[in-house]
């Protein structure tokens, strides 16, 4: 049993999916996963287990942001020895060509965020997903009939501040097209770990447009992703 994980070890699978929004978990459960049962309920970040397809997995949800993704990811991946890991989230477009509702798969991210610079200090680390979930997502992607985007990714813990839009403007040229606030420690755990990370992202909003969904769209209808995740892993 973990610090934040109330599960006992065998009741969280070696396939995890994993989200920011306790709500999320509870739609994916009711919608795809079959004899679901539930092993957390600490802080209010549901953990369940149960099958899709026949195949074992878990749903986890951590809160917002690097920091809390870093808790979650560790017991996952330390104390309950968890192999591979989809994220499902969601990002902001920094670039005029991916708009609302589009998906991505992020196939490395850079980082500003402070665990980053209390990990690393000097060092420049730029964390990547897994080859073989990332083929095998945008493959999978073309079965399913949904149009999806593998770019670069810019994990940042201040999505709102005054200076977002000079660095998106800045990063943009250098091939970022999208902002999140959890990738870079998802895949910095996971290369750690010697696990396999994908972050699987929904743009919810347009940052130069000012374009967005509402929190309402965020939690309950971004399936493109959720099918996407669940065939991929």
């Amino acid at each position: 049993m973990g610090l934040y994980l109330a599960a006992d070890k065998n009741e969280i699978a070696s396939n995890v999916l994993l989200t920011d929004d306790p709500l999320r978990v509870k739609m994916i459960v009711a919608n795809y996963l079959e004899d679901a049962s539930c092993y957390n309920e600490i802080r209010g970040m549901f953990g369940y287990t149960g099958t899709y397809k026949g195949k074992r997995i878990s749903v986890q949800s951590f809160g917002i942001g690097a920091p809390a993704l870093s808790i979650y990811v560790h017991e996952l991946l330390e104390e309950y020895e968890v192999k591979r890991i989809v994220y499902i989230g969601t990002c902001v477009s920094v670039s005029e060509d991916l708009k609302n509702r589009d998906v991505i798969l992020a196939q490395s991210a850079s980082s500003d965020i402070s665990i980053a610079n209390l990990r690393f200090k000097e060092i420049i680390y730029t964390a990547s997903a897994d080859f073989h979930l990332l083929s095998k997502a945008f493959k999978t992607s073309a079965n399913l009939g949904i149009n999806c985007r593998i770019t670069n990714v810019f994990s940042t813990d201040f999505l709102n501040s005054p200076e977002i839009t000079e660095k998106a403007k800045l990063l943009s040229t250098y091939g970022i097209k999208a902002f999140d606030m959890e990738t870079w420690e998802l895949y910095t755990l996971a290369a750690k770990y010697n696990a396999k990370a994908l972050s699987i992202l929904t743009v919810s909003d347009e940052l130069f447009t000012g374009k967005r969904t509402s929190p309402a769209e965020r939690q309950t209808t971004f399936h493109d992703m959720i099918k996407l995740a669940f065939e991929t892993i």
